[in-house]
């Protein structure tokens, strides 16, 4: 199983709203050969680090590809470029956010790129309870919880919740 994390806290001027960026965010993968095969509810969540910046739309999507991790990450990497998101700083606003959260069972060794599973995964609300939702009995490669179990185990703090 294949799993991204997307985000959005910034207008985009060609799809609108945060939420609209990230609906849109799958239509690209699909464009790119990359296809969602199921998408969690759409999540609002306080940015982290705490900050000044807008609240942002997370979602977690299951998708099918042949592409290798280095090779996906460079496809989500493009569309955000596509998008306008320009890095800067870490934690900035963004217009879009795309995070390669897992590949498989694949356990990145040391200096390996991209870092699988993601490295934060299991410590961030936005991301853990929409996976949560999708695929509640997937298996963390590391640690061996389920999504749900990590659920549990997250920490206080910047939670995530539903929108509608």
């Amino acid at each position: 199983m294949i799993l991204i994390a997307l985000g959005s806290n910034l207008p985009s001027r060609r799809f609108g709203a945060p939420e609209a960026n990230c609906a849109a965010a799958l239509e690209a993968l699909k464009a790119a050969g990359v296809a969602p095969s199921r998408a969690s509810r759409w999540y609002r969540s306080a940015p982290v680090p705490a900050s000044d910046q807008p609240w942002f739309v997370n979602g977690v999507a299951v998708v099918e590809t042949a592409l290798t991790p280095a090779a996906l990450l460079a496809v989500l990497q493009g569309i955000e470029r596509d998008f306008g998101r320009i890095r800067g700083t870490r934690n900035e606003a963004r217009i879009l956010d795309l995070d390669l959260l897992a590949h498989g069972r694949r356990i990145s060794g040391p200096g390996e790129l991209p870092v699988l599973p993601h490295p934060r995964l299991a410590e961030r609300a936005f991301v853990v309870r929409p996976l949560a939702e999708l695929v509640p009995d997937w298996r963390h490669p590391v640690s061996g919880l389920s999504a749900l179990e990590l659920a549990a185990r997250l920490p206080g703090g910047p939670d995530a919740e539903p929108l509608n």
